[in-house]
């Protein structure tokens, strides 16, 4: 299937003025500041993580109905203790007014930090639910929200009047869209030990936030099909050596093989933690430390088992110009997901390391839970 171009397969842009709002709505969200999500039936929403009593206090002000906190399954089943339907993007959760404080607020949103919660009733969640949560994990927080209806002409109303309102549907359709927006803004010449003619071409979407790297080993572009390895920016294990993963020798390990090979490119996405990013992923770890496995840690914070957005990678390659590639990963759901977003993949080439008797653990689930072609 030959590779297109990240515009086309996305459709209408959102342009310049929604996609302002959906990075202001971000920047609220971790502030603590409450937006409006503009929809059928809009809401008053907020990060349970970030919120404060001011934002609790609009939110008293400015709703007419009332408020909830909306969790995802795995979450809300361990707060409620007992099973929920796993196939609703939210479950809510009755608030009683005035509103709760905001400490229970982060205990319920955060399963590392000691859990002495009230009992909570279940409410209907509203059908904008999913895109509640996803403004939280655009933020990097933790996809618990306090939700509400919002009053008819909340902004004729001096405390609405600086209130943010975005659409849902935009918060929706961002992830591809910040893909759509990639741009090359530096490229120079970094020797590395294992790989003297390396280069490094950073790229930048619309949101000015978050680069990514694609580390260049030879001229990759040059050849039919060069060695590529799409790797997660891992903290822990790149640059402390961290030995609860196995993400140091894989990032090593794959510029030293393409250096023998004559050249290849490691795509270094700034997606760290399968997506979750860095503060989530070591709130994982700690789940992980209380018996949970990779996959149910993540699960039980309110995230998916894997969050990356590969358009990201093409439209990487895109700029590149690669259209075709070998791919180095363990992975087949990778191999499925950089398929599904046009890219042509020849080869899936192993790229295994031993455990280290610190990861064994670690290992195994990618196996057993992943599907990783390893062990």
């Amino acid at each position: 299937m030959a590779m297109t171009s990240i515009n086309q397969t996305q459709g209408a842009s959102l342009g310049t003025p929604r996609t302002r709002a959906v990075h202001r709505a971000i920047a609220e969200a971790r502030r603590g500041v409450p937006v409006v999500l503009a929809a059928r039936h809009p809401l008053i929403i907020v990060p349970a993580e970030t919120v404060g009593a001011e934002g609790l206090r609009l939110i008293d002000i400015l709703s007419n109905g009332h408020a909830a906190l909306l969790l995802a399954p795995a979450r809300a089943a361990a707060v409620l203790q007992h099973d929920v339907p796993e196939t609703v993007p939210a479950i809510a959760l009755k608030l009683a007014r005035p509103l709760i404080d905001t400490a229970t607020l982060k205990r319920a949103a955060d399963p590392t930090l000691e859990q002495i919660l009230p009992e909570f009733e279940t409410t209907e969640a509203p059908p904008e639910a999913e895109a509640a949560l996803a403004l939280g994990k655009l933020a990097r927080l933790l996809p618990a929200m306090v939700v509400a209806p919002v009053r008819p002409g909340w902004a004729s109303r001096k405390e609405g009047a600086d209130l943010l309102s975005v659409p849902a549907a935009d918060l929706l359709a961002y992830p591809t869209e910040l893909a759509a927006s990639l741009t090359k803004v530096a490229e120079v010449a970094v020797p590395l030990d294992s790989a003297r003619d390396a280069r490094l071409i950073a790229f930048r979407a619309l949101d000015q936030g978050i680069e990514h790297m694609a580390i260049l080993v030879g001229q990759p572009e040059t050849q039919a099909a060069p060695l590529v390895r799409v790797h997660s920016e891992c903290f822990t294990g790149d640059l402390l050596g961290s030995l609860r993963c196995d993400c140091g020798p894989q990032l090593q390990g794959a510029i030293a093989r393409m250096a023998q090979e004559g050249g290849g490119a490691v795509l270094y996405l700034a997606q760290e933690g399968r997506g979750i990013g860095l503060i989530n992923k070591l709130r994982a770890y700690t789940l992980q430390d209380e018996g949970l496995d990779t996959v149910d840690a993540n699960r039980a914070l309110g995230w998916q088992a894997d969050e990356r957005n590969f358009h990201i990678a093409a439209a990487m390659l895109e700029a590149l110009g690669i259209s075709k590639i070998r791919l180095l990963t363990n992975n087949p759901e990778k191999v499925k997901g950089l398929e599904g977003c046009g890219i042509e993949i020849v080869e899936r080439v192993p790229h295994e390391f031993a455990p280290n008797g610190v990861n064994d653990a670690y290992l195994k689930t990618k196996a057993r839970r992943f599907g990783h072609l390893i062990g």
